[in-house]
C-alpha cells in the first residue's frame, strides 16, 4: 500500500507519542512461573503502534472534558446487577491500597484493600485526595469499560494479550525481564515496584509509595516505557487459567493474531453467582513483590472482572494499521 503525502501526514499525527511495534513471532507465555501462563506457545503478530507510556491523568481529563464521561467507579452500581449485595456497599466507590500497620496473611487481599466511597481517577485516594501533582500519573481507578470508551474517542484500540506481551519484551523474549534475567540492573531500578515487606512496608528503593511519573524508568527497546510496574494495564482478551497452547496434533502451526478465549470461559469458578466476565490484565503493577505477586514479567498475566476499578490499574492503547 503506498501513502500519499497527506495521508502520511495524517498518519504520523494519529500516531503522535506512539511507537511502532514491527511485528513477528515469539514464545509467548512461561512454563517456569504460575500456572496461568503456561504452556509457554509460539505465537505471530503484526505491526502495531503503541502508545509509549500508560494513559495519563492529564490525557483522560482531556477525554473527559470533551466528552462529559463518566466513570463506572463514580456510578451507584444497580442492585438488580449486583444480586444479593450488602446495600451499604452500593455506593460510588473503588479498591483504595491501604497498607495494614503490621503483618498480615497474604491469603486474605481484603487486609490491604478498602472499598472507598468517593474513589475515582479524580480522587485516587478518596474524596479529599486530588490530582495535584499526579497529571503526568498513569489514570487508575478505571474499568474496563472506561478504558475502551478512551480508546475509541482517541481512534485506538486496546491491545489483545499477544500484542501486549509481545510489546512488553521489547525484542528479548525468553529471558526473566525485558532487560535481563535480574530484577534490578546493575543495582538500578527498572520498574516501580514495590520493595520492603508487603503489604505493610515499602522501602521506597525505587523512590515511589505509588505511582510514578510515566517515564520515570528506562524504555524497553521498542520505546516503551513503565510495560513493568506502575499500573497494571487492560487488555482486549478476555482471561482463561491456561493458554491453549499450539494446536492439538498440530505443532508445526503458529497462531497469527490470538484474540484469547471465549467469554464463557472467562467467569471466576470461585465465585458462581457473580456473573461477570474478566479480561487479562498484563505488566504487573507498583504493588508486585518478590514477597508476594511476581508478576512484573511480560509473560505474567492476571484476571479481572470487567466492571472493577483500583488504584493500581490503568491502560495504554494501539493503532493497528488500515488493511
Amino acid at each position: 500500500m503506498t501513502l500519499s503525502t497527506d495521508d502520511m501526514a495524517t498518519q504520523d499525527m494519529a500516531t503522535q507519542d506512539m511507537a511502532w511495534i514491527p511485528g513477528g513471532r515469539f514464545r509467548m507465555g512461561s512454563d517456569r512461573h504460575y500456572p496461568e501462563e503456561a504452556p509457554a506457545h509460539e505465537v505471530e503478530v503484526s505491526g502495531f503502534w503503541m502508545d509509549r507510556t500508560p494513559v495519563t491523568n492529564r490525557q483522560f481529563a482531556a477525554f473527559v472534558e470533551a466528552t462529559g464521561y463518566v466513570t463506572m467507579a463514580e456510578v451507584p452500581p444497580r442492585a438488580e446487577d449486583y444480586p444479593g449485595a450488602d446495600p451499604a456497599m452500593l455506593v460510588a466507590a473503588s479498591l483504595v491500597f491501604t497498607p495494614p500497620p503490621g503483618p498480615v496473611s497474604l491469603d486474605d487481599w481484603s487486609q490491604w484493600w478498602a472499598w472507598t466511597p468517593g474513589a475515582s481517577w479524580k480522587h485516587p485516594l478518596g474524596p479529599a485526595s486530588s490530582l495535584d501533582g499526579l497529571m503526568q500519573h498513569p489514570v487508575v481507578h478505571v474499568c474496563h469499560h472506561d478504558a475502551a470508551a478512551y480508546a475509541e474517542w482517541a481512534g485506538k484500540s486496546l491491545p489483545t494479550e499477544a500484542e501486549w506481551e509481545f510489546a512488553g519484551w521489547g525484542g528479548n523474549a525468553g529471558r526473566e525481564f525485558a532487560w535481563g534475567d535480574e530484577l534490578t540492573l546493575g543495582g538500578r531500578h527498572m520498574a516501580n515496584v514495590f520493595q520492603g515487606r508487603f503489604p505493610y512496608f515499602n522501602s521506597l528503593e525505587d523512590g515511589f509509595e505509588r505511582t510514578s511519573p510515566v517515564g520515570s524508568f528506562p524504555a524497553n527497546a521498542f520505546g516503551l516505557s513503565d510495560m513493568i510496574g506502575n499500573v497494571w494495564e487492560w487488555t482486549q482478551d478476555w482471561y482463561a487459567p491456561r493458554h491453549e497452547g499450539q494446536p492439538q496434533g498440530k505443532s508445526c502451526c503458529v497462531p497469527s493474531n490470538p484474540r484469547g478465549a471465549a467469554i464463557d470461559g472467562s467467569y471466576d469458578p470461585e465465585m458462581p453467582d457473580i456473573r461477570i466476565p474478566r479480561k487479562v490484565l498484563k505488566g504487573g503493577s507498583h504493588l508486585c513483590t518478590p514477597d508476594y505477586c511476581r508478576r512484573y514479567r511480560p509473560a505474567a498475566r492476571h484476571a479481572q472482572m470487567l466492571d472493577s476499578s483500583m488504584s493500581h490499574l490503568g491502560f495504554r492503547c494501539i493503532r493497528r494499521p488500515a488493511n
